[in-house]
This record gives structure tokens, sequence and C-alpha cells, in this order.
């Protein structure tokens, strides 16, 4: 063989390219080691998340709404071998729908499940939202999961004058974030009658605008009617918003500090991943990876450059020349014609 072929530019990119083909046909696959995350998604469906102060794709959307399209983003980018359960939450407790189960593998079935989530399927209609953290706490502690806990923070009724429930847990032990979902101004809440059909807007008498259960405050026998045994409270009515809806988000800072969990505010699918496996803890998984395609990529770059690139340069040069050439000829021709 000529040795200026060796030279040649070409030969190198073609002889390049057919060792990655064939190295690509013979790679096995490698094991890598990867993170995978354990994940356990409880979603408040209680009343308040019905509001219609969100937008999605550009049109109003409920709480509910939004949180069903967040976490199909969110399951739908998990790494394979992460595992995902759902539950949901009204009055005091949560109630897990399924425990986590792989997510690559069930896909079809868990975005089902969160295709069909429905504020119908509350069995009660009050919203211990303090209460309810600490439970769903609890429960992914038990299932060695970290928690996505999604609500707008509402308490109905709201919370007793003394304050929060205590955490009998231990603060940080579970991992992962306390969501805010909802507006930040307040906005009406939708009524419904008792089969569940829309029926206009909550008025101030529809919800209770002060919790009068336990024992009263201490300004109690201040107020207009109050009785030690029959009016404890006072009679006079209590004027409030309570009947109107916003993310509570200093409510859920605290309770966020209170259990160690992080609050975040729900905006995009992508931030809330990212903000998961920054403060969740992942599991190391071993899994089997197809590196084939990445010297196959290679060889078919090489092969552009030799039959695009290369060929493409020549031709350009070619029309300089020829230009050059011919703008050369034109100038010898004027001279004669000068003389």
């Amino acid at each position: 063989m000529n040795r200026a072929v060796y030279r040649d530019v070409r030969f190198w990119l073609l002889a390049l390219a057919f060792a990655l083909i064939v190295a690509g046909l013979f790679l096995p696959r490698v094991k890598l080691t990867r993170d995978a995350y354990d994940t356990l998604a409880i979603v408040d469906i209680t009343s308040s998340m019905n509001t219609h102060d969100l937008t999605l794709a550009g049109k109003p959307a409920s709480r509910l709404d939004v949180i069903k399209d967040r976490l199909r983003y969110f399951v739908t980018n998990l790494p394979c071998q992460s595992k995902f359960g759902f539950g949901i939450f009204t009055t005091r407790r949560v109630f897990i729908l399924f425990e986590p189960i792989e997510t690559c593998a069930n896909f079809a079935s868990i975005d089902a499940a969160i295709s069909g989530l429905n504020w119908r399927m509350a069995w009660e209609g009050d919203s211990h939202v303090t209460t309810g953290v600490h439970d769903a706490i609890a429960t992914a502690e038990g299932l060695g999961a970290g928690l996505l806990f999604f609500t707008d923070g509402q308490e109905s009724p709201p919370l007793h004058w003394s304050g929060m429930p205590a955490f009998s847990g231990e603060p940080g032990k579970v991992k992962g974030l306390l969501v805010g979902v909802g507006g930040k101004t307040l906005s009406p809440m939708t009524k419904y009658d008792d089969e569940g059909r829309e029926v206009g807007t909550l008025e101030p008498d529809d919800v209770p605008q002060e919790n009068r259960s336990g024992r009263p405050p201490p300004d109690a026998e201040q107020r207009p009617g109050y009785h030690p045994k029959w009016a404890p409270y006072g009679n006079a009515r209590v004027d409030g918003t309570e009947h109107l809806s916003s993310v509570k988000e200093d409510h859920l800072r605290a309770i966020a500090a209170q259990t160690g969990l992080t609050y975040l505010y729900l905006d995009g699918g992508a931030p809330l991943l990212k903000a998961f496996e920054t403060v969740a803890e992942p599991r190391a998984v071993v899994v089997a990876t197809d590196i084939r395609p990445y010297p196959a990529a290679l060889a078919l770059t090489l092969l552009l450059i030799l039959y695009g690139v290369l060929p493409l340069r020549d031709w350009l040069r070619q029309s300089k020349a020829h230009r050059i050439a011919r703008s050369g000829q034109a100038t010898v021709k004027l001279k004669e014609v000068s003389s």
C-alpha cells in the first residue's frame, strides 16, 4: 500500500470508525452504581384543595390538578429501581393506597393511581394538617421511605389557641419535603352539596371561624355571653376568613421546623425532583448498562466528518480557487484591452 495513504486523515477516520463499530458489536454490558430513591407521596384531598387559584397549561386549575401534573413528572424522572408509594390525607390521618413499588416496572399502575386522585375519596371533612403530617412521618418511617406531603396547610377547624400539637417522633429521622400548594392570596373555596355537585362558594357561616374544642382561652371570661359550663367560649359571633383559602406558608414552615422536614413551595416538576434528591437518603443500586450506543454514535460522527465535512471543505476550497483564477484572468484581459 502506498505510504501516502497512511498520511491521509481520511484513512484514519475510516479505520477508527470501523474499529468503533466492531467494538460496539462485542462490548458487554457494564455494571454501574447509581442512586435510587424510596418515596411515599401523601396528598391532602380536603375541600380547600379544590380551590382554583393556580394555572396549568395557561388555564385555571385546582391545587389537586397541579399536584397530579407535578407528581407525574416526578415519577417519570425517578431512576429505575426507585420505589414509589402513594396515599391520601384527610381529617387526622393518612391512608395508604399502595406501599412503595418499583417505578419503571409499575409505571402504568402508578400513573393511573395519580390520575384517579379525587377529593371525593375523603371520608371526613375536617383537615387537621399538623396531625396528618405527624401520622405521615410515622407511616413513612415504617416503610423506610422518604416523604412527600402535599398540602395547602389550611387547618379546618383552625388550630386551637394553644398552638400546634406536639410531635412525638424524632425530628429529622424521616427525610423529605413538606410541599406547599396554592395561591398566596385568599380565594373563595368551592362549595358542594350532599351529592358532590358544585353549588357556589363557601360563606363565613359554612365553616368554623374558631376552634372551640378543649379548654377555653385565658380571656374567655371577658367574652360576651361567657358561662363556665354552657358557653365557655362566649356566644359572640367570630368574624374571620376561614371560608377563604391560600397556601399557609408560615404554618407549613413551622411544621417543617417541628418535624425536621424541608419546606418547599410547589412550582415546576423539575424543582420538586431536584429538591427531593437534595434532602432524601438515596439507595445505591447496581445496574447493568448497555454502552454500545456510545461507540456507535462516535463512529457515526467520524463518518459524518469523513463523508460530509471534509468533502464540503474541499468543495469550498475549490470554489475559492476557481473564483481567484477567474478574477486573475479578468485582470489580465483588462490589461490587454488597456494596452
